[in-house]
């Protein structure tokens, strides 16, 4: 009897495990979520919901223009301008489209060997191939622990080597904090 109770029981705890594995590994639609950060509270972020200036009624409701959806609203109709003036830059330099013409070598510079017009696309469906090969062990996407530093560990800079290099070759360069000034913190 007890030998049947514990065979039923460890195929039970095969069955939830197989489950699990094919509900973690198994979702290839789903892009991979490798930095997996949220909020230590429940309630809302109060910039989204507060207004920056005052709410005014109109005098003719019905001159009220249609409603946009990601557009310009009456109460702040410039938002990324006034965040950037807040901060103390130059909004008009958001209005900019075109290359500055003190830039102009440096463009034609970088593309002498031809420029891929479709190259956001082709990099974003190559970074998503890269995140699903290394969308982190079993345990860490069960448990939700961020594989992002991990996953782009090859591909990141090492600043000391690189400052050694520069220092090498007799370049002048800005300092880089310590190491293990990071890990202090």
């Amino acid at each position: 009897m007890r030998a049947r109770l514990g065979f039923r029981g460890l195929g039970l705890c095969a069955l939830v495990a197989l489950a699990a594995c094919g509900r973690l590994a198994g979702d290839e639609k789903k892009p991979p979520q490798l930095m997996n950060i949220k909020s230590a509270s429940r309630s809302p972020d109060e910039f989204n919901i507060l207004p920056t200036k005052p709410l005014q009624m109109p005098e003719d409701i019905a001159s009220l223009p249609e409603p946009t959806p990601g557009g310009k609203n009456i109460t702040d109709p410039t938002p990324e301008a006034d965040a950037v003036a807040a901060l103390g830059g130059n909004p008009a330099l958001l209005e900019r489209q075109a290359v500055p013409a003190g830039n102009g070598g440096l463009v034609n510079y970088a593309a002498r060997f031809g420029t891929a017009s479709d190259i956001r696309d082709v990099l974003a469906a190559e970074d998503l191939e890269y995140r699903r090969k290394n969308d982190g062990r079993l345990l860490e996407r069960l448990f939700h622990v961020s594989v992002y530093f991990k996953a782009y560990a090859p591909m990141s800079l090492d600043q000391y080597a690189e400052l050694e290099r520069w220092r090498a070759v007799g370049a002048r360069n800005v300092g880089a904090p310590p190491e293990g000034a990071q890990q202090e913190k």
